[in-house]
């Protein structure tokens, strides 16, 4: 019998190209057809009407996910599922470079315990992605950052830590 304590756990994520948003959906140790196909149906659940705007689904090609059941869910809402290449990252290069940054900036600079604080972790992380990392694609604006709103220099800066100290946002002090 095992504890659950340093074992291999597994993220399903969706990461929206055009606004580089990213949703964490799930975090398990022991991924089945099931469990991907239902956050599938959770993801455009989620969605709601907002999913008629996405034409495309790029994702792997995992066992994991039964190609009938898992595509169906994107594909009863117009959405055109697009398998990777094997052994093509660059294929998927905005998914393996958010995966590479959470590794680097995050992860691997913890000791997670489970898939709980996994979970835990990677929420609080994707936040700061969404609300406060710049992308250059963006024009160094974050995902959540208004388009038409240019920020003035501050005349006081304030230090905000973010998962336990980690990472420092720096903000206005107002």
């Amino acid at each position: 019998m095992t504890s659950g304590f340093l074992k291999r756990l597994y993220v399903f994520f969706a990461l929206e190209v055009g606004t580089r948003t990213v949703r964490i959906l799930g975090v398990t140790a022991h991924p089945t057809a099931a469990w991907a196909t239902q956050l599938a149906r959770n993801l455009m659940a989620d969605l709601g009407g907002r999913a008629a705007g996405f034409r495309y689904l790029l994702r792997d090609r995992d066992s994991r996910y039964p190609p009938q059941a898992f595509d169906a869910v994107f594909t009863a809402d117009g959405i055109e599922i697009l398998k990777t290449t094997p052994q093509a990252p660059r294929m998927n290069a905005h998914a393996e470079r958010f995966i590479r940054t959470a590794r680097a900036e995050c992860t691997d600079r913890l000791l997670i315990c489970n898939e709980q604080h996994l979970r835990h972790v990677l929420a609080e992380y994707a936040e700061r992605c969404d609300s406060s990392r710049p992308h250059r694609a963006l024009d160094l604006r974050a995902p959540a950052d208004e388009a038409d709103v240019i920020a003035f220099p501050a005349q006081r800066i304030q230090r905000h830590d973010v998962l336990g100290g980690l990472i420092h946002e720096y903000r206005n002090a107002a």
